[in-house]
Formats: C-alpha cells, structure tokens, sequence
C-alpha cells in the first residue's frame, strides 16, 4: 500500500507548493489531507491516521509539536512520522538535528525536500515508535532558550497577586490563554503560556508530562497504569490524578 500524508500549513500557497513538490520527488505518497491549523491537522491524523505528517511549527490553535505530541499520545505505535516545517533561526535548526527529527526551513528547497524524502523512505521501512517518542520530549523541552530559573511564580488570586514559591506548586495546567497554578491549599492564575513557563523551571524539578501539565516532581507520590494501560499520577498533597501522555510515560517506569 502506497504511503500516506498529512500536510498542515496555515498560508494555503505554501501548502499547495509543498503538495506539489512532493508529487514531483515522492509521487507514491498520498496526501489524505491539508490542514490549515493545529487543530484540524490532528482531527485529519487520527481521522486518517498517514505514515507522514508535514507540520508547521507555528499554527493557530495548536504548534506543529504540539500536534505530534498529541498524535503520540492518541495513536501510539500508529502516530506518523513527522516532518517540522519551520522558519527557524540556525540555532533552533540544531535542536532539531540532535533530537534526529526531520525539518524543512522555508520556502522549503527541492534538493532538501529530496533528502527529508529519502531520510522518511528509510524510516518507513524501519519503523522506530519508541524513537519518535523520545525526539518529541527532546524537541518540546528545547523549544525555549532557557534563561535564569524561576524561584517564584507571580499570579493572581482574585483581585490579589500573590508571589507563590516553586516548592509549594503541585503542578501547572494549562487553561485556554491562561496557566493555572496549582498548590497544596489552592489555586491561582498566570498570563504566561505553558510552553514558555517550562523553558523557566528549573531542570530535574518539574516535568512536563502532558500536553497540558507540568507536574513537580516532588509532589509526585506514584505512578499507576489503568487497566487499558494508561499511566496516571498520584501526589502527595492532592486529591485528583494526573493523566500522563504516552511520550512521557517511559520517565515513570521503574528503575
């Protein structure tokens, strides 16, 4: 059976130059789709569920590794390989490189696409699952230059801002444009993103171990697994349980 891709790109003339670019240099590949935001682009994946996705980094409703991340997590073993479309300075094209993930910079060049062709060929052929899942924590967690750690967060509580010391956060959740803060006695809220509030915290702390959440370690109490397989948290000064994503789950296994 002839491969299958998604593309998700938000300016529809750079979408349609890449689908015809690779029906020149990979004319088997069949695009099921081309979405023009996050957020169709992972309907279409697990709708369609393609060998290849091509996602742009900067989407509207969700990144382009937000999108794969959730593919991994909703698919597991049937989550595409992932190509990053990206306008990318050279430093953050380093990134991509040592976490062996394929990317196009833009406008994307046809000798690049061939070899990004080749490289997704040979990947078919051999597929690595438990890899695409490692490359998408290395490319989430060095997708901000981090500067000087957090030691407290600012957030409001009412009409009130109260400065809240890292050690007495339980866990971050992302909430619609806003970051909840989560401790043992409440709750407050933040104007930061959950994606640049991770590249703050200060490493072997906090772990992101989902889409949504950023969990503290030290607040982590167990680790258990339903019966359909699926890995949750329990912490020590909280009642609820933390789903955990699929690409994280290898963090929780025992030593």
């Amino acid at each position: 059976m002839n491969p299958r891709a998604v593309i998700a790109e938000d300016e529809p003339l750079l979408a349609e130059n890449l689908r015809a670019q690779l029906a020149e240099c990979w004319p088997e590949l069949k695009i099921a789709a081309i979405a023009p935001n996050g957020l169709e682009a992972l309907a279409a994946i697990e709708r369609e569920q393609p060998e290849v996705a091509f996602l742009d980094i900067k989407m509207p409703g969700m990144s382009g590794l937000e999108v794969a991340a959730e593919s991994v997590d909703r698919l597991g073993d049937a989550a595409p390989a992932c190509v990053f479309v990206t306008a990318y300075d050279e430093f953050a094209l380093k990134a991509f490189d040592l976490a062996a993930a394929d990317y196009l910079l833009k406008p994307v060049a046809k000798d690049r696409l061939d070899r990004a062709v080749a490289r997704l060929r040979e990947r078919l052929a051999r597929p690595d699952p438990a890899g695409i899942a490692a490359q998408l924590r290395m490319l989430l967690g060095s997708s901000a230059i981090a500067g000087e750690p957090l030691r407290q967060i600012r957030a409001s509580v009412g009409d009130t801002v109260r400065l809240i010391p890292l050690e007495e956060v339980c866990y971050f959740q992302a909430s619609d444009k806003y970051t909840t803060v989560i401790t043992r006695d409440g709750e407050a809220l933040i104007r930061t993103a959950l994606r640049d509030l991770a590249a703050q915290l200060p490493r072997g702390s906090f772990q992101q171990v989902h889409r949504s959440t950023i969990v503290n370690l030290a607040e982590v109490a167990a680790a258990v697994k339903d019966e359909s397989g699926r890995l949750s948290l329990k912490l020590k000064n909280r009642k609820e349980t933390l789903p955990v994503s699929r690409i994280y789950a290898e963090l929780f296994k025992p030593m």
